[in-house]
Protein backbone atom coordinates (compact mmCIF):
# COMPACT_ATOMS: atom_id res chain seq x y z
CA UNK A 1 0.00 0.00 0.00
CA UNK A 2 1.59 3.76 -0.91
CA UNK A 3 1.88 5.52 1.98
CA UNK A 4 0.23 9.21 1.69
CA UNK A 5 1.75 12.02 2.68
CA UNK A 6 0.48 13.18 6.69
CA UNK A 7 -0.66 16.65 4.86
CA UNK A 8 -2.81 15.03 2.72
CA UNK A 9 -4.23 12.66 5.48
CA UNK A 10 -4.92 15.92 7.19
CA UNK A 11 -7.04 17.35 4.52
CA UNK A 12 -9.74 14.73 4.26
CA UNK A 13 -10.21 14.92 7.88
CA UNK A 14 -10.27 18.67 7.61
CA UNK A 15 -12.70 18.55 5.25
CA UNK A 16 -15.20 16.54 6.92
CA UNK A 17 -14.78 18.01 10.62
CA UNK A 18 -15.61 21.93 8.91
CA UNK A 19 -18.91 19.69 6.87
CA UNK A 20 -19.44 18.50 10.41
CA UNK A 21 -19.17 22.11 12.06
CA UNK A 22 -21.64 23.52 8.95
CA UNK A 23 -24.45 20.97 9.84
CA UNK A 24 -23.92 21.96 13.29
CA UNK A 25 -24.35 26.13 12.50
CA UNK A 26 -27.72 24.97 10.29
CA UNK A 27 -28.69 23.07 13.11
CA UNK A 28 -28.61 25.96 15.39
CA UNK A 29 -29.82 28.08 12.88
CA UNK A 30 -33.09 26.00 12.21
CA UNK A 31 -33.94 25.53 16.23
CA UNK A 32 -36.51 28.22 17.23
CA UNK A 33 -36.00 31.13 19.38
CA UNK A 34 -36.22 29.58 23.22
CA UNK A 35 -37.94 32.76 24.49
CA UNK A 36 -40.00 33.59 21.55
CA UNK A 37 -41.43 29.88 21.72
CA UNK A 38 -41.72 29.63 25.52
CA UNK A 39 -43.48 33.12 25.29
CA UNK A 40 -46.11 31.61 22.67
CA UNK A 41 -46.51 28.69 24.57
CA UNK A 42 -47.84 31.14 27.49
CA UNK A 43 -49.61 32.78 25.16
CA UNK A 44 -51.93 29.64 23.93
CA UNK A 45 -54.41 29.10 26.84
CA UNK A 46 -55.01 33.61 27.39
CA UNK A 47 -55.55 33.75 23.43
CA UNK A 48 -58.37 30.55 23.82
CA UNK A 49 -59.97 32.96 26.51
CA UNK A 50 -59.85 36.00 24.15
CA UNK A 51 -61.40 33.68 21.49
CA UNK A 52 -64.31 32.48 24.02
CA UNK A 53 -64.80 36.28 24.37
CA UNK A 54 -64.97 37.45 21.09
CA UNK A 55 -66.95 34.51 19.42
CA UNK A 56 -69.67 35.66 22.15
CA UNK A 57 -70.17 38.44 20.88
CA UNK A 58 -72.78 38.68 17.51
CA UNK A 59 -71.07 40.83 15.05
CA UNK A 60 -73.14 40.32 11.55
CA UNK A 61 -71.83 42.58 9.24
CA UNK A 62 -75.28 44.03 9.56
CA UNK A 63 -75.55 44.32 13.26
CA UNK A 64 -74.61 47.71 14.09
CA UNK A 65 -75.40 47.28 18.03
CA UNK A 66 -73.14 43.65 17.88
CA UNK A 67 -70.40 45.22 15.91
CA UNK A 68 -70.72 48.62 18.05
CA UNK A 69 -69.50 46.23 21.12
CA UNK A 70 -67.37 43.88 19.85
CA UNK A 71 -64.70 47.00 18.48
CA UNK A 72 -65.33 48.19 21.65
CA UNK A 73 -63.88 45.33 23.79
CA UNK A 74 -61.20 45.56 21.17
CA UNK A 75 -60.32 48.52 21.34
CA UNK A 76 -60.04 48.19 25.01
CA UNK A 77 -57.91 45.43 24.64
CA UNK A 78 -55.41 47.52 22.52
CA UNK A 79 -55.23 50.39 25.37
CA UNK A 80 -54.50 48.03 27.81
CA UNK A 81 -51.45 46.85 25.27
CA UNK A 82 -50.19 50.83 25.25
CA UNK A 83 -51.50 51.37 22.03
CA UNK A 84 -52.81 54.72 20.74
CA UNK A 85 -56.18 53.76 19.88
CA UNK A 86 -59.02 55.11 17.78
CA UNK A 87 -62.30 53.92 16.60
CA UNK A 88 -62.38 55.24 13.42
CA UNK A 89 -66.48 55.60 11.63
CA UNK A 90 -66.51 54.15 7.95
CA UNK A 91 -64.49 56.34 5.77
CA UNK A 92 -65.72 57.50 1.76
CA UNK A 93 -67.90 54.67 1.71
CA UNK A 94 -68.13 52.76 -1.99
CA UNK A 95 -71.78 52.34 -2.01
CA UNK A 96 -72.70 48.68 -3.48
CA UNK A 97 -75.92 47.08 -4.32
CA UNK A 98 -76.04 45.59 -0.72
CA UNK A 99 -74.46 48.13 1.09
CA UNK A 100 -76.08 48.53 4.60
CA UNK A 101 -77.34 52.24 5.50
CA UNK A 102 -74.31 51.83 8.47
CA UNK A 103 -71.51 49.53 7.59
CA UNK A 104 -69.20 48.42 10.92
CA UNK A 105 -66.74 50.92 12.52
CA UNK A 106 -62.83 50.17 12.27
CA UNK A 107 -60.29 49.76 15.66
CA UNK A 108 -56.74 51.07 14.58
CA UNK A 109 -54.44 50.88 17.34
CA UNK A 110 -50.50 52.48 17.02
CA UNK A 111 -47.35 51.80 18.89
CA UNK A 112 -44.35 53.90 18.20
CA UNK A 113 -41.01 52.45 18.23
CA UNK A 114 -37.07 53.01 18.58
CA UNK A 115 -36.52 51.81 14.77
CA UNK A 116 -37.41 52.63 11.37
CA UNK A 117 -39.50 49.71 9.70
CA UNK A 118 -43.23 50.13 9.78
CA UNK A 119 -45.22 47.07 9.98
CA UNK A 120 -49.44 46.50 10.20
CA UNK A 121 -51.52 43.80 11.28
CA UNK A 122 -55.07 43.81 9.63
CA UNK A 123 -57.83 41.53 10.53
CA UNK A 124 -61.73 41.54 10.63
CA UNK A 125 -64.54 41.41 13.20
CA UNK A 126 -67.82 40.71 11.46
CA UNK A 127 -69.00 37.52 10.34
CA UNK A 128 -71.55 36.27 7.91
CA UNK A 129 -74.07 35.24 10.69
CA UNK A 130 -77.81 36.94 11.53
CA UNK A 131 -77.95 37.72 15.25
CA UNK A 132 -79.41 34.75 17.53
CA UNK A 133 -77.59 32.31 15.68
CA UNK A 134 -75.21 32.32 18.69
CA UNK A 135 -77.28 30.35 21.43
CA UNK A 136 -77.41 27.31 18.46
CA UNK A 137 -73.41 27.31 18.47
CA UNK A 138 -71.39 29.07 21.58
CA UNK A 139 -67.87 28.26 21.71
CA UNK A 140 -66.75 25.26 22.75
CA UNK A 141 -63.56 23.06 22.51
CA UNK A 142 -63.91 19.33 21.31
CA UNK A 143 -60.66 17.82 21.23
CA UNK A 144 -58.01 19.33 18.97
CA UNK A 145 -60.55 22.22 17.97
CA UNK A 146 -62.40 25.38 19.01
CA UNK A 147 -65.87 25.84 17.39
CA UNK A 148 -68.18 28.75 16.94
CA UNK A 149 -69.69 31.62 14.55
CA UNK A 150 -67.05 33.55 13.07
CA UNK A 151 -64.20 31.60 15.09
CA UNK A 152 -62.14 30.38 11.79
CA UNK A 153 -63.33 33.90 9.72
CA UNK A 154 -61.94 35.77 11.59
CA UNK A 155 -62.29 36.03 15.36
CA UNK A 156 -58.98 33.92 15.51
CA UNK A 157 -56.94 36.52 13.43
CA UNK A 158 -58.15 39.37 15.39
CA UNK A 159 -57.42 37.09 18.59
CA UNK A 160 -53.93 36.29 16.88
CA UNK A 161 -53.41 40.11 16.36
CA UNK A 162 -54.06 41.20 20.05
CA UNK A 163 -51.64 37.76 22.15
CA UNK A 164 -48.53 38.90 19.10
CA UNK A 165 -48.53 42.56 20.38
CA UNK A 166 -48.91 41.16 23.94
CA UNK A 167 -45.79 39.11 23.09
CA UNK A 168 -44.03 41.71 21.56
CA UNK A 169 -44.62 43.56 24.77
CA UNK A 170 -43.28 40.77 27.12
CA UNK A 171 -40.16 40.34 25.25
CA UNK A 172 -39.74 43.98 24.58
CA UNK A 173 -39.34 44.62 21.33
CA UNK A 174 -39.75 48.02 20.21
CA UNK A 175 -37.42 48.24 17.69
CA UNK A 176 -40.13 48.76 14.54
CA UNK A 177 -40.57 52.39 13.87
CA UNK A 178 -44.18 51.97 14.16
CA UNK A 179 -46.46 49.01 14.90
CA UNK A 180 -50.16 49.13 13.62
CA UNK A 181 -53.19 47.27 14.16
CA UNK A 182 -56.16 47.69 12.03
CA UNK A 183 -59.73 45.28 11.81
CA UNK A 184 -62.78 46.48 10.11
CA UNK A 185 -66.35 45.26 10.54
CA UNK A 186 -67.78 45.33 7.31
CA UNK A 187 -64.96 42.73 5.44
CA UNK A 188 -67.68 40.35 4.77
CA UNK A 189 -70.26 43.19 2.38
CA UNK A 190 -66.60 43.61 0.64
CA UNK A 191 -65.58 46.76 2.87
CA UNK A 192 -67.36 49.33 1.79
CA UNK A 193 -66.82 51.53 4.33
CA UNK A 194 -62.85 50.26 5.37
CA UNK A 195 -61.73 49.85 1.77
CA UNK A 196 -60.16 53.57 1.60
CA UNK A 197 -58.80 53.52 4.99
CA UNK A 198 -57.10 50.43 4.59
CA UNK A 199 -55.65 51.52 1.49
CA UNK A 200 -54.26 54.93 2.72
CA UNK A 201 -52.49 53.19 6.18
CA UNK A 202 -50.58 50.48 3.77
CA UNK A 203 -49.17 52.62 1.61
CA UNK A 204 -46.74 53.68 3.60
CA UNK A 205 -45.59 50.71 5.85
CA UNK A 206 -43.45 48.39 5.34
CA UNK A 207 -44.96 45.18 5.34
CA UNK A 208 -48.50 44.59 5.47
CA UNK A 209 -49.69 41.02 7.68
CA UNK A 210 -53.27 39.95 7.31
CA UNK A 211 -54.66 37.44 9.35
CA UNK A 212 -57.20 35.14 7.29
CA UNK A 213 -57.29 31.87 8.36
CA UNK A 214 -54.42 29.53 7.72
CA UNK A 215 -56.59 27.36 5.58
CA UNK A 216 -56.22 23.58 6.16
CA UNK A 217 -52.28 23.36 5.30
CA UNK A 218 -51.12 26.06 7.57
CA UNK A 219 -50.16 28.40 4.19
CA UNK A 220 -49.99 31.54 3.38
CA UNK A 221 -51.53 34.00 0.16
CA UNK A 222 -49.54 36.18 -2.20
CA UNK A 223 -52.39 36.19 -4.47
CA UNK A 224 -56.07 35.94 -4.22
CA UNK A 225 -58.79 36.62 -6.69
CA UNK A 226 -60.36 39.72 -7.25
CA UNK A 227 -64.09 39.70 -6.89
CA UNK A 228 -67.06 42.00 -9.33
CA UNK A 229 -70.42 42.21 -10.07
CA UNK A 230 -72.16 43.19 -13.34
CA UNK A 231 -75.83 45.07 -13.44
CA UNK A 232 -77.51 44.78 -16.51
CA UNK A 233 -81.01 46.48 -16.90
CA UNK A 234 -83.38 46.86 -19.67
CA UNK A 235 -86.29 49.34 -20.07
CA UNK A 236 -88.76 48.31 -22.56
CA UNK A 237 -92.28 49.26 -22.86
CA UNK A 238 -95.40 47.42 -21.98
CA UNK A 239 -98.48 46.17 -23.66
CA UNK A 240 -101.13 43.27 -23.82
CA UNK A 241 -99.07 40.11 -25.35
CA UNK A 242 -102.22 38.91 -27.15
CA UNK A 243 -103.95 41.99 -28.51
CA UNK A 244 -101.11 44.55 -28.84
CA UNK A 245 -97.61 42.68 -28.78
CA UNK A 246 -95.81 44.63 -31.68
CA UNK A 247 -96.70 47.84 -29.69
CA UNK A 248 -94.40 47.04 -26.90
CA UNK A 249 -90.73 46.72 -26.02
CA UNK A 250 -90.04 43.76 -25.00
CA UNK A 251 -87.43 44.31 -22.42
CA UNK A 252 -87.23 40.31 -21.88
CA UNK A 253 -86.09 39.47 -25.36
CA UNK A 254 -83.51 42.64 -24.98
CA UNK A 255 -81.93 41.53 -21.60
CA UNK A 256 -81.60 37.76 -23.58
CA UNK A 257 -79.78 39.45 -26.72
CA UNK A 258 -77.76 41.40 -24.30
CA UNK A 259 -76.85 38.08 -22.27
CA UNK A 260 -75.90 35.57 -24.97
CA UNK A 261 -73.20 38.49 -26.37
CA UNK A 262 -71.66 38.79 -23.23
CA UNK A 263 -71.31 35.20 -23.09
CA UNK A 264 -67.46 35.03 -24.19
CA UNK A 265 -66.31 37.78 -22.14
CA UNK A 266 -64.66 35.19 -19.93
CA UNK A 267 -61.03 34.49 -21.04
CA UNK A 268 -60.12 31.33 -18.75
CA UNK A 269 -56.08 31.75 -19.92
CA UNK A 270 -55.59 35.01 -17.82
CA UNK A 271 -57.90 33.90 -14.94
CA UNK A 272 -60.78 36.54 -15.63
CA UNK A 273 -64.57 34.82 -15.49
CA UNK A 274 -67.49 36.52 -16.02
CA UNK A 275 -71.23 34.38 -15.31
CA UNK A 276 -74.56 35.85 -15.62
CA UNK A 277 -76.01 34.42 -12.26
CA UNK A 278 -79.60 35.83 -11.64
CA UNK A 279 -82.08 37.31 -14.11
CA UNK A 280 -86.07 39.09 -13.37
CA UNK A 281 -88.61 40.18 -16.06
CA UNK A 282 -91.98 40.96 -16.40
CA UNK A 283 -95.01 41.57 -14.00
CA UNK A 284 -97.40 39.24 -15.67
CA UNK A 285 -97.58 36.47 -18.37
CA UNK A 286 -99.77 38.46 -20.53
CA UNK A 287 -98.00 41.47 -20.68
CA UNK A 288 -94.88 42.74 -22.54
CA UNK A 289 -91.97 42.94 -19.98
CA UNK A 290 -91.14 46.55 -19.78
CA UNK A 291 -88.45 45.62 -17.41
CA UNK A 292 -85.69 43.27 -16.62
CA UNK A 293 -82.52 42.67 -15.11
CA UNK A 294 -79.58 40.18 -14.58
CA UNK A 295 -76.29 40.08 -12.34
CA UNK A 296 -73.34 38.54 -13.33
CA UNK A 297 -69.92 37.75 -11.29
CA UNK A 298 -66.78 38.17 -12.00
CA UNK A 299 -63.64 37.23 -11.03
CA UNK A 300 -59.88 38.42 -11.71
CA UNK A 301 -56.10 37.71 -10.83
CA UNK A 302 -54.98 41.46 -12.05
CA UNK A 303 -56.01 44.46 -11.46
CA UNK A 304 -56.11 45.09 -15.09
CA UNK A 305 -58.50 42.61 -16.26
CA UNK A 306 -61.32 44.09 -14.76
CA UNK A 307 -60.25 47.42 -16.06
CA UNK A 308 -60.63 45.61 -19.37
CA UNK A 309 -63.47 43.46 -18.99
CA UNK A 310 -65.76 47.17 -17.95
CA UNK A 311 -64.23 48.66 -21.13
CA UNK A 312 -65.71 45.47 -23.27
CA UNK A 313 -69.23 45.18 -20.93
CA UNK A 314 -69.51 49.31 -22.15
CA UNK A 315 -68.76 48.57 -25.81
CA UNK A 316 -70.81 45.43 -26.07
CA UNK A 317 -74.25 47.03 -24.41
CA UNK A 318 -74.50 49.27 -27.51
CA UNK A 319 -75.19 46.60 -30.05
CA UNK A 320 -79.13 46.44 -29.19
CA UNK A 321 -81.84 43.88 -30.59
CA UNK A 322 -84.59 46.17 -30.03
CA UNK A 323 -83.30 49.78 -30.85
CA UNK A 324 -86.15 51.48 -28.38
CA UNK A 325 -84.78 49.57 -25.95
CA UNK A 326 -82.96 51.43 -22.96
CA UNK A 327 -79.75 49.12 -21.70
CA UNK A 328 -77.18 50.04 -19.12
CA UNK A 329 -74.94 48.18 -17.02
CA UNK A 330 -73.22 48.90 -14.01
CA UNK A 331 -69.70 47.27 -12.98
CA UNK A 332 -68.80 47.07 -9.51
CA UNK A 333 -65.07 46.00 -8.28
CA UNK A 334 -66.28 44.68 -4.90
CA UNK A 335 -62.45 43.34 -4.34
CA UNK A 336 -59.28 43.95 -6.47
CA UNK A 337 -57.23 40.83 -6.61
CA UNK A 338 -54.56 40.88 -4.68
CA UNK A 339 -51.16 40.00 -6.88
CA UNK A 340 -48.15 38.36 -5.79
CA UNK A 341 -44.88 40.87 -5.89
CA UNK A 342 -41.18 40.40 -5.41
CA UNK A 343 -41.60 42.55 -2.14
CA UNK A 344 -44.01 39.81 -0.99
CA UNK A 345 -42.46 35.97 -2.55
CA UNK A 346 -39.40 37.94 -0.71
CA UNK A 347 -40.87 38.39 2.59
CA UNK A 348 -42.49 34.90 2.52
CA UNK A 349 -39.01 32.76 1.43
CA UNK A 350 -38.45 34.11 5.31
CA UNK A 351 -41.61 33.26 6.63
CA UNK A 352 -40.84 29.92 5.61
CA UNK A 353 -37.66 29.95 7.47
CA UNK A 354 -39.36 30.47 10.37
CA UNK A 355 -41.53 28.21 10.32
CA UNK A 356 -38.38 25.70 9.76
CA UNK A 357 -37.04 27.04 13.19
CA UNK A 358 -40.20 24.79 14.71
CA UNK A 359 -39.62 21.94 12.21
CA UNK A 360 -42.96 22.84 10.06
CA UNK A 361 -43.46 22.89 5.84
CA UNK A 362 -44.86 25.79 4.13
CA UNK A 363 -46.90 26.30 1.51
CA UNK A 364 -46.76 29.80 0.18
CA UNK A 365 -48.98 30.46 -2.95
CA UNK A 366 -48.28 32.77 -5.44
CA UNK A 367 -51.06 32.27 -7.51
CA UNK A 368 -55.09 33.17 -6.90
CA UNK A 369 -56.75 30.03 -5.88
CA UNK A 370 -60.05 31.28 -3.74
CA UNK A 371 -61.91 34.62 -2.74
CA UNK A 372 -60.79 37.70 -2.31
CA UNK A 373 -59.69 39.75 0.59
CA UNK A 374 -58.93 42.71 2.34
CA UNK A 375 -55.35 42.20 2.26
CA UNK A 376 -55.57 43.48 -2.06
CA UNK A 377 -57.23 46.88 -0.79
CA UNK A 378 -53.66 47.08 1.37
CA UNK A 379 -51.71 46.23 -1.32
CA UNK A 380 -53.28 48.42 -4.28
CA UNK A 381 -51.00 51.40 -3.18
CA UNK A 382 -48.17 49.48 -0.54
CA UNK A 383 -44.73 50.18 -1.13
CA UNK A 384 -43.99 46.99 0.73
CA UNK A 385 -45.08 43.72 1.15
CA UNK A 386 -48.64 42.80 1.84
CA UNK A 387 -49.26 38.96 2.83
CA UNK A 388 -52.14 37.04 3.49
CA UNK A 389 -53.14 34.12 5.46
CA UNK A 390 -51.31 34.07 8.80
CA UNK A 391 -54.21 33.16 10.67
CA UNK A 392 -54.50 29.60 12.48
CA UNK A 393 -56.06 26.99 10.59
CA UNK A 394 -59.27 26.01 10.43
CA UNK A 395 -62.48 25.14 8.26
CA UNK A 396 -65.93 25.47 7.77
CA UNK A 397 -65.98 29.22 7.04
CA UNK A 398 -69.55 30.54 6.43
CA UNK A 399 -71.03 27.24 7.88
CA UNK A 400 -73.57 27.45 11.11
CA UNK A 401 -72.78 24.18 12.65
CA UNK A 402 -68.83 23.41 11.87
CA UNK A 403 -66.62 26.23 11.77
CA UNK A 404 -64.18 25.47 13.73
CA UNK A 405 -59.95 26.46 14.69
CA UNK A 406 -57.34 23.76 15.13
CA UNK A 407 -55.94 24.24 18.56
CA UNK A 408 -51.82 22.47 17.64
CA UNK A 409 -51.85 25.54 15.14
CA UNK A 410 -52.11 28.28 17.43
CA UNK A 411 -48.31 28.55 19.13
CA UNK A 412 -46.48 28.25 15.89
CA UNK A 413 -48.84 30.93 14.31
CA UNK A 414 -47.91 32.90 17.51
CA UNK A 415 -44.20 31.90 17.16
CA UNK A 416 -44.69 32.86 13.21
CA UNK A 417 -46.30 36.30 13.81
CA UNK A 418 -43.75 37.53 16.00
CA UNK A 419 -41.10 36.75 14.64
CA UNK A 420 -41.98 38.42 11.28
CA UNK A 421 -42.64 41.64 12.88
CA UNK A 422 -39.30 40.88 14.99
CA UNK A 423 -37.57 40.26 11.65
CA UNK A 424 -38.64 43.04 9.81
CA UNK A 425 -37.70 45.81 12.57
CA UNK A 426 -34.95 44.46 12.41
CA UNK A 427 -34.57 44.47 8.98
CA UNK A 428 -33.49 41.08 8.86
CA UNK A 429 -36.65 39.53 6.74
CA UNK A 430 -34.62 39.15 3.89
Amino acid sequence: MLALPVSSIGRPLALVAAAAALCVVTAVRAAPVPAVHEAARQEQQPLLDTLRELVSIESGSKDPEGLDKIAALIADRLRQLGGRVSVLPPSDVFKMDDTPAKTGAMVQGEWQGTGKKKVMLIGHMDTVYLRGMLKDQPFRIDGNRAYGLGIADDKQGVALILHIVAMLNKLGVKDYGTLTVLVNGDEEISSPGSRATITRVAADQDAVLSFEGGGSDGGIRLATSGIGSAYLTVEGKASHAGAAPERGVNALYELSHQILQMRDLSQDDKGLKLNWTVSQAGTNRNVIPAMASAQADARALRVSDFDQLQSALQERVKKKLLPDSKVQVKFEVRRPPLEATPASRQLAAHARTIYDEIGLPMKVADVATGGGTDAAFAALKARGAVIEGFGLSGYGAHSNDAEYVQLETIVPRLYLGTRMVMDIARDKAK
